[in-house]
């Protein structure tokens, strides 16, 4: 038997087409530290690079494969709708939105949820992204020791009809933000919204596979149709960070994700050691699910195995950790290698084009 519940997300890894640009985008605008530099340990002709807090701790990381040539990529079943980030209060939500309205990037919102307020911009690959802030969380409308067992209707007033859209637009905050002050710096994935075409056939899989439970039935509030579940680790009584995996359900679509640039290509949950990570590969495959043998990403081990709409998951181990082979005061500032390839070091580096020189932290990049 299996550990009994995943402890949340580990990371999220999607496709960048232009290496350089990622990387302004992420450290420079969105003000996440770059905490490694290293390749593709499969495709070590372009890079793999890993965004997060300053420890790039499980949780906070956000990575990216390089693939240049890769056409736009699609949304739809079995892929991501879009990443949410988070921040501690509206307050720091609207300074967000005026820091990426400075910086030309198109953005909408904030929009009241219930559970959270939200605002959408996309990356310059066209990743949905969002930040969303930490409460008040899922019990303004179900008891906290109640959660995902009744449908809830949205307010009327969160729905497009109803919603006064020139006033939200004019919703930003009054001063320039040249720079990621503390008090609005993202605190990590706050959530993954991901689009399925059978909602219970999901959840039955998420519950049995990862131990998540449903925390939330709702529908989505852009249109008030789309059915829109939430789960999450839940013990009937908190809601562990970092663990709310939501689905859209489109039921009949044959509209399926399409990999390529602006897309995620796998999310990755957490195990606290590698014994614990063999325990959940002995689980999964108890449930007849077919999950890859051990891979060894220096940074951290992973198994992989998909969900039934084609969803790319990844278990992977909390350690070693970023530090295994820089200083944590340098992390990210060095381009690092696996030692299998450090025999082509001088190749590898000649091939991959160079990343600007990293600006002040968190200012906004030269348009």
């Amino acid at each position: 038997m299996g550990p009994k519940i995943t402890s949340g997300f580990h990371h999220v890894t999607m496709v960048s087409t232009h290496a350089p640009r990622t990387v302004a985008f992420y450290r420079d605008l969105l003000g996440l530290p770059l905490v490694k530099k290293t390749v593709n340990f499969d495709d070590p002709g372009a890079y793999h690079l890993y965004f997060g807090d300053r420890a790039g701790s499980p949780g906070t990381i956000l990575t990216f494969f390089e693939w240049p040539s890769a056409r736009p990529g699609a949304s739809g079943i079995g892929g991501i709708h879009h990443l949410a980030l988070g921040v501690k209060t509206p307050e720091a939500q609207l300074m967000w939105k005026r820091r990426l309205s400075d910086a030309r990037v198109s953005v909408s919102g904030p929009y009241d949820r219930g559970y959270f307020r939200s605002i959408y911009f996309r990356d310059p690959d066209g990743q949905v992204l969002e930040i969303a802030t930490d409460g008040p969380g899922y019990a303004i409308d179900e008891p906290q020791d109640a959660l995902g067992q009744s449908l809830i209707q949205p307010d009327s007033s969160r729905l497009p009809q109803e919603r006064d859209e020139d006033l939200i637009r004019l919703l930003t905050h009054e001063d320039p933000v040249p720079q990621v002050t503390d008090t609005m710096r993202l605190t990590g994935i706050h959530h993954v919204s991901g689009i399925t075409d059978d909602l219970q056939v999901a959840g039955d899989f998420y519950e049995a596979a990862l131990g998540l439970r449903l925390v939330k039935r709702t529908l989505n509030q852009d249109d008030g149709e789309t059915e829109h579940y939430f789960w999450a680790n839940y013990d009937g009584k908190e809601v562990g960070p970092h663990s709310s995996l939501t689905l859209f359900g489109w039921p009949g679509s044959a509209n399926r994700a399409r990999p390529g640039g602006g897309q995620t290509h796998h999310i990755a949950f957490r195990a606290s050691s590698e014994e614990e990570q063999l325990a959940w590969r002995d689980h999964l495959q108890g449930l007849g699910i077919q999950v890859t043998p051990v891979q060894n990403r220096k940074y951290f081990k992973s198994i992989y195995f998909p969900a039934p709409d084609g969803l790319l998951l990844e278990i992977a181990t909390d350690g070693p950790g970023f530090s295994v082979d820089e200083h944590p005061e340098a992390l990210g500032r060095d381009l690092q290698l696996p030692d299998w390839l450090e025999k082509d070091r001088a190749r590898i580096q000649a091939d991959l084009k160079p990343l600007d020189e990293p600006q002040a932290e968190g200012q906004i990049p030269n348009a």
